[in-house]
């Protein structure tokens, strides 16, 4: 008896003889040169160099030493503001004004006064504010301009001219990072710091080119002092903050337990 080819092995005996046409269909597609890493790469940081994909050890460090430049460079970015307003305390600190004293430059800057933006015709006044006891007022002078910043130079707040009391003098009530304590609806102009210093810088126009009644109109109305209702509200802020503390609650317990 004669038998007949089964259909199933017709199918698989066919699709074993296309195999070889199916995987060389495969591998014939070319690798898109988008995902390819080359050879070579020219940058600003010079010639980067790969070897199947992977860079070289040369190339390697070539990066490593441009990302730690970027990142001192941050660091200086990110710095020198800083490091500019902590020069500003430490000498004032030197010629014996303390915090929330007034530095007035009466009869003008010239080559001697160290300041990368003032100028000679003038009459700057300047102050570090120290709000680590509470909230500070700020008596402001009419006719002037300056700006309040923290001690990171960031913008707090405008004074003079350009800023709420335009030019017609006014009470600044300055607040420390942290307060939450209410504030004054009329009165002040609030403004909260980031850091518990700020830096107060003000200048006063010349009189017929005189600096001096500039330099008394600063001394009759500039006054820096506490808010007493404010610091009040800030002293009780603190306590209870000390209160409430971890360190302090694990320091009490840590007594107990002694006992």
């Amino acid at each position: 008896m004669k038998r007949q080819p089964n259909f199933l092995s017709l199918v698989v005996a066919c699709a074993v003889l296309a195999l070889p046409h199916l995987a060389a269909a495969k591998t014939t597609t070319g690798i898109p040169p988008e995902i390819i890493t080359p050879d070579k790469v020219e940058t600003r940081i010079g010639t980067l160099e790969y070897k199947d994909g992977a860079p070289t050890v040369e190339t390697a460090q070539k990066v490593y030493d441009t990302l730690d430049f970027t990142r001192a460079l941050n660091v200086y970015n990110n710095s020198f503001r800083g490091a500019s307003a902590y020069g500003l305390l430490k000498g004032f600190r030197s010629i014996g004004a303390k915090e929330n004293t007034v530095v007035i430059f009466s009869e003008l800057m010239d080559s001697n006064s160290l300041f990368l933006t003032a100028n000679a015709d003038t009459v700057y006044y300047l102050s570090v504010v120290d709000l680590t006891k509470g909230p500070m007022v700020i008596e402001q002078p009419p006719k002037s301009v300056g700006t309040i910043n923290d001690m990171w130079f960031s913008w707090i707040i405008d004074i003079g001219f350009p800023g709420p009391d335009r030019g017609e003098g006014g009470k600044y009530l300055i607040v420390p990072p942290g307060y939450e304590g209410p504030l004054p609806d009329s009165g002040f102009h609030v403004a909260l710091s980031k850091t518990d210093r700020i830096l107060y810088a003000c200048r006063a126009y010349l009189v017929d080119n005189d600096p001096k009644p500039a330099a008394e109109m600063i001394k009759k109305y500039m006054k820096i002092y506490p808010s007493l209702y404010a610091g009040r509200l800030w002293h009780e802020h603190c306590d209870r903050a000390r209160r409430q503390s971890p360190a302090r609650k694990e320091s009490a317990g840590s007594r107990d337990q002694v006992r």
